[in-house]
């Protein structure tokens, strides 16, 4: 770092050349030279004297005279400091409410804490952090860690937790945005990761995230979580976990400072997406972009120094790791579950059932036995509500009122599930048959999206529409013929191959009368 001082002598080196080169080319005075770069005339004769500014002046210390009858009194206690706990220590604040308080001084607080700072370094107490230059193998360590970030989701800024993985020796870093730090987002970052990189780090360096530990121990031992032992064991590669603090972020400073440069250089400022899959695509183009860059002090680019890195890493096992959380909630009375203060629905024939549920970092799967009966994007919301119309149907046959103010249904059209010839479609049956058997068609119809295709159903309730025939079997009729569904192939009678069988004898059962007689 360069000091105060040295950067003045630089500057005014720097003016020195500039009033040397007007007084030769445009032969200006010492007077207008002094006019022209608001500096003294001695300052101009010492420039056209020497090129070189003098060395400033060392001045003698200042007299303190409100502060000098306790400077030795400070320097005492924080000599004496140096054998107490460290937490137990005097602060500049201490300092002068012990001066104030005990011996009635009369110095402001800002005085003494100067005096604190500089005493401390110039009896080198303030401990100076050093940090050692190193070097890392090809292929033999990587560091993880999450970062916050922000982009605008439909208009809505939201926060999420930008997973990083990031080979030592290379620089290659990989990055992916998940709604939260959990532990299936923590496996699911190492399971992308490793097959990004195609291979796998023989070691990983991590801080004590809770989806890798439990409990930390004296020193470096740790209880780590079995999930996280289970996909250790699955890749084969060993983990080392930093001193807890601002200290162990030091140990891992390259995915630390990795986390801000990328959010910086390719997130700032905050994208617009539609959605967490957008916005991830943004992510990898900025990772496949960090390839041309040149790290400090390097001299191949991230792409050149991965390209050999790449074959010495660990192979890939021949199965994936699956980094789904297992859950078993019941069903409530709203046909939902409640998954990490988020609900998602299920049909509403698993009301008050326990079901099975696969929570991944992305993407929410609920299982009845072997059977899945939903599936819903993870929501990074907390309260929010994932709710399909379809599962609704069935009590919605006997609650028809309840549809147009559901959410399931604002939902479906948000989504655009529920489209515009649907609601075309239930206006004219409410028209023709009243509220509650008009909404029954429409509950009908929608049924028959379960086994009928999407568009031939659209296209015969237009239909339906258009020529006033609302009833429901008819929309499903004619969406049947539209489907172009090939028929049955009939087979003529005279083409089937006719099997002859001999007709059935009796005398095997007579010789074994006659034997048993």
């Amino acid at each position: 770092m360069v000091s105060a001082r040295e950067s003045d002598r630089t500057r005014r080196t720097l003016l020195f050349e500039d009033i040397r080169i007007d007084h030769r080319r445009e032969g200006l005075s010492i007077h207008e030279l002094a006019d022209k770069y608001k500096v003294h005339r001695r300052t101009v004769r010492q420039a056209l004297d020497n090129p070189v500014p003098p060395e400033r002046k060392d001045y003698s210390p200042r007299d303190r005279p409100v502060l000098g009858p306790w400077v030795d009194m400070i320097d005492s206690w924080l000599l004496d400091d140096q054998s107490r706990p460290k937490k137990q220590r005097h602060t500049a604040t201490r300092v002068w409410r012990r001066l104030v308080e005990e011996h009635g001084a009369k110095v402001a607080q800002r005085t003494v804490s100067k005096y604190v700072a500089e005493r401390r370094s110039e009896l080198n107490l303030a401990r100076k952090e050093v940090f050692i230059a190193q070097e890392h193998p090809l292929g033999a360590e990587a560091e993880v860690d999450f970062g916050d970030i922000y982009a605008y989701v439909d208009g809505v800024e939201t926060k999420f937790a930008m997973f990083e993985m990031r080979l030592s020796a290379s620089g290659k870093a990989f990055h992916w945005a998940f709604t939260s730090t959990g532990s299936e987002a923590f496996l699911e970052g190492h399971v992308l990761a490793f097959e990004y990189f195609g291979g796998v780090p023989r070691r990983i360096r991590y801080d004590n995230l809770k989806p890798a530990v439990t409990k930390v121990l004296r020193g470096r031992d740790r209880i780590e979580n079995d999930d996280f032992i289970a996909m250790r064991s699955t890749y084969g590669f060993e983990s080392f976990f930093c001193r807890p603090g601002v200290a162990g972020a030091h140990e891992k400073g390259g995915v630390e400072g990795g986390i801000g440069y990328f959010r910086r250089n390719y997130l700032s400022p905050p994208d617009h997406v539609g959605s967490l899959p957008e916005l991830n695509e943004i992510i990898a183009a900025a990772d496949a972009a960090c390839d041309g860059r040149v790290i400090s002090g390097r001299t191949m680019t991230v792409g050149e120094s991965f390209a050999e890195e790449q074959p010495l890493l660990l192979p890939l096992p021949q199965e994936r790791f699956d980094a789904a959380v297992l859950l078993r909630p019941k069903v409530d009375s709203h046909a939902r579950v409640s998954i990490r203060q988020s609900h998602y629905s299920v049909p509403v024939s698993l009301v008050g059932k326990r079901v099975h549920v696969r929570l991944g970092a992305e993407v929410v799967e609920i299982h009845d036995g072997a059977r899945v009966v939903a599936r819903h994007q993870r929501s990074g919301k907390r309260g929010s509500q994932s709710l399909e119309l379809d599962h609704y149907l069935e009590a919605l046959t006997r609650k028809p009122g309840a549809l147009p103010g559901s959410i399931a249904l604002t939902q479906a059209k948000d989504a655009g599930l529920f489209t515009p010839t649907h609601q075309s479609y239930w206006d004219a049956a409410r028209r023709a048959g009243g509220d509650s058997a008009g909404t029954k068609a429409l509950i009908e119809v929608l049924l028959a999206h379960r086994t009928l295709p999407r568009e031939a159903l659209l296209c015969a309730m237009e239909l339906a529409v258009e020529q006033s025939m609302l009833d429901p079997q008819a929309v499903i009729v004619s969406a049947r013929h539209l489907a172009d569904r090939p028929p049955a192939p009939v087979i003529p009678i005279a083409s089937v191959a006719k099997y002859d069988r001999p007709a059935p004898g009796l005398s095997q059962y007579d010789a074994l009368i006659r034997k048993a007689i």
